[in-house]
């Protein structure tokens, strides 16, 4: 099952629907509930057959309530903490997204005023769909709801002003995620997905899921043991190497620009990059 946010013309709460094909969505219900009882409404969402609609008539948003945590998981794939010349971290990198950074595919990406551009990071990210604290990695990777393609386009400049990444990792619009495509179609990460970035048809990230130092069983329990962890909230799982920082010469992306990234069972995400005068207004 593959499930987006979205909102319909006139109205400004943000539902969950279920995709049919290509073309086709069907309402669930509103972000809040779903997320506050995602068993029976993902049985509910199944057996839906009423009120189908053009996905061309709605607005795309993304899938996850106001009070959902963004933890993304920084160096967790071997080679790409190497590119960085950083060495294996003991236990994950984390560190924190607003919900305000998220956007779907398609939405366009501002470059900062005073970047010289944004860099890409294609990963999975996966969304909670149980409340958990202080568990095992195998109760947490069991109330994984399901993943989604994710973008965490970072502006270098603002990250490497001091020792946290807060600033350069919550730019305008900065954190595309697709539909979240349920467990039960995607299977578990560790059997390895293909993630792969491209800009402007151009490959640049290769990996896959297997290669990751820390599978989200084990960061979801970590982290369940300081705080607990709610239906809603998403953990972003890390980028493969081949980031554009650390090319010679660097590469960076520019207004213009298109990303794309694609992962096994998951689909495409595309966001289009744009200078800096097109960060007002809504997406």
């Amino acid at each position: 099952m593959r499930l987006i946010g979205m909102r319909t013309p006139g109205d400004t709460t943000t539902y969950i629907g279920r995709l049919d094909g290509d073309d086709h969505v069907l309402p669930v219900t509103d972000v809040a509930t779903f997320w506050s009882d995602t068993e029976s409404w993902i049985a509910k969402a199944t057996e839906l057959t009423d009120g189908r609609r053009r996905l061309d008539s709605v607005e795309q948003r993304p899938a996850v309530p106001d009070s959902a945590r963004v933890i993304c998981i920084g160096l967790n794939y071997k080679a790409h903490a190497a590119e960085g010349s950083f060495q294996v971290p003991q236990f994950p990198t984390l560190f924190g997204r607003w919900t305000s950074s998220l956007t779907v595919s398609g939405t366009s990406a501002p470059v900062p005023a005073g970047e010289a551009g944004l860099d890409w990071e294609g990963e999975v990210a996966a969304y909670v769909g149980a409340s958990l604290c202080e568990t095992d990695p195998d109760t947490a990777r069991a109330a994984v709801l399901g993943y989604s393609t994710f973008n965490d386009l970072t502006a270098r400049k603002a990250q490497k002003l001091t020792a946290q990444w807060t600033l350069g990792k919550n730019g305008d619009r900065s954190g595309p995620m697709g539909p979240i495509v349920t467990v039960d179609e995607v299977g578990d990460l560790r059997d390895g997905l293909g993630v792969r970035t491209r800009v402007n048809g151009t490959l640049v990230q290769d990996g896959n899921t297997r290669d990751m130092i820390f599978d989200i069983g084990h960061v979801l329990a970590l982290i369940s043991e300081t705080f607990t962890l709610n239906p809603g909230d998403v953990i972003a799982t890390g980028t493969p190497e081949g980031v554009g920082y650390v090319r010679n010469p660097p590469w960076l992306l520019q207004p213009g620009d298109v990303v794309e990234v694609e992962i096994d069972r998951l689909g495409i995400l595309t966001t289009p990059i744009v200078d800096a005068a097109a960060r007002r207004g809504d997406y």
